[in-house]
């Protein structure tokens, strides 16, 4: 555990990742942090309005503290000046430069985490005067800036950073899985594909399916799915879309097969937009289309998944577990 856990009275080394686009929902986060771990909302691509509604709901949801993950590519306008405005205990901030946003973050009081790819941005960031930092294995699904396995940077992360807080992320989904990271030293980890897998996460019951079905031979890392987010790695579960690409030869963007075609919508009505294959975008509650054709992001960890339960039931699973772990 840390400075962190003991400031926000965290008492379990449990961090659900903020997943974007409203995946990591307040449902699913408040009952991680209603269990004395960490939820955190995943924020990513939303109006800073939807974000501000969000934090509100979660409020409701817990009086536990709770964190925000913003995707910095996908930064909306606003959007973390409603994470300043509404004094969040903690922020995460991936896939950027954290350093603007230290010192306005501390004058209100809130903690700032940086996800890092590698040791060297992790030793940056605590340059910079982040809290923590969450150092992220090969292993992660979604969008990965890693470049070793999880063991390699948490071990060289903690041995750079001292007292500062390393929380580990991918592959995690087991206690066993927490207990073996807390052995190299990590304060914690935060679990994505894990909590993807639970009744509170905010996708198609048929997406959750594929994960608990996958193994992690099934998945794989690429840069494939970029409409919306170009020239950013991410594992996804092996589909149709990305057999037909690699068939195809892996072609650039432009000249991939079916690159215009629509493989669904999202939402519904007069508001309900279509999406192209490649999108960024997962199969979310509101998709209506063919999840072969869809970004399907799963971490390796699916391995060690085979039920879908609720995120209070999950973290008295993980807490048995870690315990029978020692």
């Amino acid at each position: 555990m840390s400075k962190i856990h003991d400031q926000l009275n965290i008492k379990l080394p449990i961090w659900s990742a903020g997943m974007g686009l409203g995946i990591a929902g307040s449902a699913l986060s408040g009952a991680v942090s209603a269990a004395d771990g960490l939820g955190v909302l995943g924020i990513g691509g939303m109006e800073a309005q939807a974000v501000r509604a969000l934090i509100a709901e979660m409020r409701r949801h817990t009086a536990r503290a709770f964190g925000v993950n913003i995707i910095m590519p996908m930064m909306q306008e606003g959007q973390i000046e409603a994470c300043f405005d509404e004094k969040v205990p903690l922020l995460v901030l991936f896939w950027g430069d954290p350093s603007p946003y230290i010192n306005d973050a501390h004058q209100r009081g809130i903690l700032v985490i940086a996800q890092c790819g590698d040791t060297d941005a992790a030793v940056r960031a605590a340059d910079a005067g982040v809290d923590g930092v969450i150092v992220q294995g090969t292993e992660a699904g979604g969008h990965v800036m890693a470049t070793r396995p999880l063991a390699e940077v948490v071990t060289a992360t903690v041995k750079e950073l001292g007292s500062i807080p390393v929380i580990a992320s991918g592959g995690i989904a087991t206690g066993a899985d927490i207990a073996n990271a807390l052995k190299l030293g990590a304060s914690a980890v935060s679990m994505g594909t894990r909590f993807l897998a639970t009744s509170e996460s905010l996708v198609l019951d048929s997406y959750k399916a594929k994960v608990v079905a996958a193994k992690s031979a099934d998945t794989v890392l690429t840069e494939l799915f970029d409409i919306g987010w170009p020239n950013a790695a991410h594992r996804v579960i092996r589909n149709r879309a990305y057999n037909d690409w690699d068939a195809a030869g892996q072609p650039p963007s432009g000249e991939r097969p079916d690159e215009n075609k629509v493989i669904g919508k999202l939402g519904s009505g007069d508001e309900a937009i279509d999406l192209p294959r490649y999108t960024v975008t997962p199969p979310l509650l509101h998709f209506d289309g063919d999840l072969e054709e869809a970004a399907l992001y799963c971490g390796e960890s699916c391995e060690r998944i085979d039920t879908i339960v609720s995120s209070e039931a999950l973290m008295k699973q993980l807490l048995a577990e870690l315990k029978a772990a020692g």
